[in-house]
């Protein structure tokens, strides 16, 4: 089932895909990341002033990587303003999206996080660097196929 952005977005040749519904009814989309960057000009510009959250999940051990981005129309005096989801996916090889840093200020943070737990690159953010772990932290923790260093498994514990 298409959904109104969804289908905007096809009158106007925006290449996506549409992945429906969350059990909220927001519509939720896929973008390529090589798409990224253009279609979150038009969305600000269509209204989509509002990056509500950002945050990065492994789809799966040896699989893609995901970047999801929620974003709000925020308007003067509307109650129930619209709402989409978006999910922009990168192999885990190399793992490169745009930022939307220039776009909406509040992705500075949470790249930072979802580079920082996950890896993923966020091509043309001011200041990609680690957030939460040392600089000297070797590998993604949030990764599935991740393995601590010096991480020795309790044998035979009663």
């Amino acid at each position: 089932m298409q959904g109104h952005l969804s289908a905007w977005l096809v009158k106007h040749g925006l290449v996506h895909r549409s992945l429906g519904f969350d059990y909220q009814g927001i519509e939720t989309l896929q973008i390529k990341p090589e798409d990224w960057h253009s279609i979150a000009v038009i969305l600000y510009i269509y209204g989509y002033n509002y990056l509500r959250s950002q945050f990065a999940y492994d789809v799966a051990p040896g699989g893609l990587l995901a970047s999801v981005y929620h974003l709000t129309r925020i308007e003067y005096g509307i109650d129930q303003p619209e709402e989409v989801c978006i999910k922009v996916f990168a192999p885990r090889k190399n793992p490169r999206i745009p930022s939307v840093f220039w776009v909406w200020k509040s992705a500075d943070f949470q790249e930072r996080e979802s580079y920082d737990m996950l890896g993923i690159f966020y091509d043309n953010h001011p200041r990609l660097k680690r957030i939460l772990m040392p600089e000297s932290w070797v590998g993604w923790p949030l990764r599935k196929d991740y393995i601590a260093p010096n991480f020795y498994e309790i044998q035979d514990a009663h």
